[in-house]
């Protein structure tokens, strides 16, 4: 029987009972009933995004690297370049700058783990030299969040026996740090190869009009290399912020369009300053 109707509650709630359609889904169409009964079941997996871990690196390179490249392409444009120029800029810049920007991230994520580890180390020392203000200031901290001192006092008493486990939650609570985990080195590895990746990769859009347009139609000019450059770029952008949304309660179309709203900002003002330097300073390639 009670087989019977948890099998109709599942199905009343529109959520297929899947390994990943579950428990987000159920939170995302608030469905509290299909999520407590998602709960239940033993065997269920709640459907959090672990993928989220990278999701910095690769948003943030991606739409770095593209708004770098997009606007050497819209400055070069504002300077009236060549698109020799603006190719041997693009690429020479792309890749030197996704070769810092990987670099950049492994060795700021790294160090930031390290703190956070040193950090550890000597909360571990505090606790082992003065556990009675540690537990109190835990208890402060508790009683701060609304609990009851008697509570406060139970729960930190009882964690207190459990040294990694308290010293983890004083970091968390106290600090208000995350301890990263002791592969912490190859994560930020990872984390420095997918920004260097997503900065190349997406960077290299914008010029991809400029190497494939001239192959395919050869006739064309450089205000349609320009043009279809930011037609590539704007696709991209909203594109990305799609993808962001998966990771979001947000609506794709926003985010797509607040990162392509953004990114255009920013490709406005890399385009007028190259008109403002190249009417300043009178340039021409003809000259």
């Amino acid at each position: 029987m009670a087989s019977t109707e948890r099998s109709s509650l599942l199905d009343n709630s529109g959520i297929n009972d899947t390994p990943m359609l579950n428990a987000r889904e159920a939170f995302e169409g608030a469905n509290a009933d299909a999520s407590r009964m998602y709960h239940e079941v033993k065997s269920a997996k709640e459907g959090h995004k672990s993928e989220g871990g990278f999701l910095k690196p690769v948003i943030f390179g991606g739409l770095d690297g593209i708004l770098t490249s997009f606007a050497i392409v819209a400055g070069a444009a504002g300077g009236k370049l060549s698109p020799e120029v603006v190719l041997i800029l693009g690429f020479s810049n792309i890749l030197a700058d996704a070769l810092s920007m990987g670099v950049g991230e492994f060795l700021s994520s790294k160090a930031n783990n390290e703190w956070i580890l040193s950090e550890r180390r000597r909360e571990e020392w505090e606790l082992e030299s003065y556990p009675e203000g540690e537990i109190k200031e835990m208890v402060e901290i508790y009683e701060s969040k609304g609990m009851s001192r008697d509570d406060a006092v139970l729960v930190i008493q009882t964690m207190a026996k459990y040294k990694d486990l308290f010293v983890d939650v004083m970091m968390s609570q106290e600090l208000e740090l995350q301890v990263p985990e002791e592969n912490h080195v190859t994560e930020s590895m990872k984390e420095g190869f997918v920004m260097f990746c997503s900065f190349a990769c997406f960077g290299a859009m914008p010029l991809l009009g400029y190497v494939l347009i001239p192959v395919l139609f050869p006739g064309l000019g450089p205000d349609i290399l320009f043009w279809s450059a930011c037609c590539i770029t704007g696709v991209v952008l909203f594109c990305m912020g799609v993808v962001k949304s998966f990771f979001t309660t947000q609506h794709g179309f926003y985010t797509g369009m607040e990162t392509l709203l953004l990114g255009g900002a920013c490709a406005t003002v890399a385009y007028s300053v190259g008109q403002l330097v190249e009417h300043g300073l009178g340039y021409s390639e003809d000259v």
